[in-house]
This record gives C-alpha cells, structure tokens and sequence, in this order.
C-alpha cells in the first residue's frame, strides 16, 4: 500500500498484517490477498496498539489518555486509565501471553525535546488485566517500540535516542529487573521493533532509512535498506513487514502531509 500518512504498529495477527496510520487516525488490517479493511476509526497521535490473548484489539488512546478496548460490535470501551502516569502521554504497547499489556513514554514533549539533565525521564509501565496501572522501568531516554520473548521471560525495549535495545527480565507478577543492554546499535535509532523464530531482533530506523536484524550482544545479520523512514515492522514466517514513511522532524509532526506512507511486503526467503 502507499499514499498513507505516518504509519506504525503492524502486527501479524488472525492471517492479515494490521497497522495504524497516525496522520488519518486508522487502524488497518490487509490479508494475503491484499485486500484492505480499516477496523477501527480513532483520533489520537500516537495510535499504537496490540492484541490481548481473547483476540481483543487494545489501543493507546492519547486523546483519552487511556488504553481502548475494541468488543466485539467494534465499539471502543475503557480498558485501563493511564491519566496518572504521564501528562504527556503515552507510545508504544506490547501485550504478553498472560494478557499483561506494557506501555511506554518519553515522558515530555517530543515537538520541543527532552529537558536538560543527566536523568533520562522515559518510562515502560505495566498495565495489569484488572486496569490498574503502574511503572515498572525508568531512565529510558525514548522508549519506542517493544517486543516480549516467545517464552515470556523477557522485554525488549528500544531506547531511539541511546541507541540501544535494553532487555528486561519479567516476573511471576509482571515487574521488570534484570536491566542490561540487549544490542547496542552504534549511531542507529531503533524505532519499532520485532523478535523472530530465532531470537533476533529487527528494528525499523527512521533517519538512516533501514531495517536491521541483530542478535543479542549487537551483531548485524541482516539490513533492508529502504528509500525512507522505517518506523516499525513485524514478521510472518519468512515475510517481513515494513511501514516507512517520510519523516519532517518532531516540530512539524502536527501539520505535516507530504508522508507518502508505504507498508512493504518483503521476502526473507
């Protein structure tokens, strides 16, 4: 697809490649056949969401600083208040196999830049199914996009602006320990990202244009060089999934419209 806004979030589920296009405020789902469906009509920048383990769509709703539900009539319904966390709002959701949903932020305005000082105020929080919410991970720079371990014992987190991918062992109650650097990426910017059958981890890249598979410990395996910002990408099998899009900066985030959005399809085989 193409001529879409600022997109991100695809995730592989029920057959079909779903995805959200920020700018036009659309979640959407394209099945093997390419034919396109936009399940879910909703305002909020950022528009990421995930999948709980009853098939329930659940969104991160920054115009109700809350995380959305979709039932099965197609409403949205309240899920979880996320009103105490961050007046800033929130990014990046993952949910792992026990329903447990992890949210992100940078916890400032992004359009003006992170405030000065040595303590970085980006946080993951841990949203039970009950919808009692708290944090359970700081000092993350920009925590972006966020990927659990097929065995639920770890959480990867991309910090963008470190350019690391930080791990996090999670506990019997869903708290994080264990911190340490999963890859260091050198001057890379890890935007979304995705585990594989193996282990490794891609990571969409927005300003060098890229998608790159790397192992724990930072060896590059593979780089899929795109003609524009990745933002994220997910995997089926041998087929990657990419949404890339051209990126003015944070400042013109809000009016800017020359994205020409793209989901790509692209054979690891």
């Amino acid at each position: 697809m193409s001529g879409l806004g600022l997109v991100e979030s695809p995730r592989w589920h029920d057959g079909r490649i779903w995805f959200s296009d920020w700018t036009h405020g659309r979640i959407i789902a394209v099945d093997e056949h390419d034919c396109v469906e936009v399940v879910v009509e909703h305002t909020s920048l950022p528009l990421c969401f995930d999948f709980l383990p009853d098939g329930r769509l659940v969104l991160v709703s920054n115009q109700a600083n809350a995380l959305l539900v979709r039932e099965p009539d197609g409403t949205l319904a309240p899920y979880a208040d996320l009103a105490g966390l961050s007046a800033y709002g929130h990014n990046d959701i993952v949910v792992d196999r026990l329903g447990r949903a992890y949210v992100n932020s940078c916890a400032f305005d992004f359009a003006v830049g992170p405030p000065a000082g040595d303590r970085a105020p980006g946080f993951v929080a841990l949203v039970l199914p009950d919808g009692t919410a708290r944090v359970v991970a700081d000092d993350l720079a920009f925590p972006n996009g966020m990927a659990v371990t097929a065995d639920g014992s770890t959480l990867v987190v991309a910090d963008s602006y470190r350019s690391q991918l930080v791990a996090f062992d999670i506990a019997a109650d869903g708290a994080l320990s264990g911190r340490r650097v999963w890859a260091d990426l050198g001057t890379d910017n890890p935007d979304g990202i995705c585990l594989d059958a193996e282990g490794a981890v891609w990571y969409a890249d927005v300003p060098h244009q890229h998608c790159v598979r790397v192992a724990e410990g930072g060896e590059v395996l593979r780089t899929v060089e795109l003609d524009r910002g990745g933002f994220a990408c997910a995997i089926d099998g041998d087929t990657l999934y990419v949404v890339a899009a051209h990126w003015p900066g944070p400042a013109e985030l809000p009016t800017f419209r020359d994205w020409d959005g793209q989901l790509l399809r692209v054979s690891l085989g």
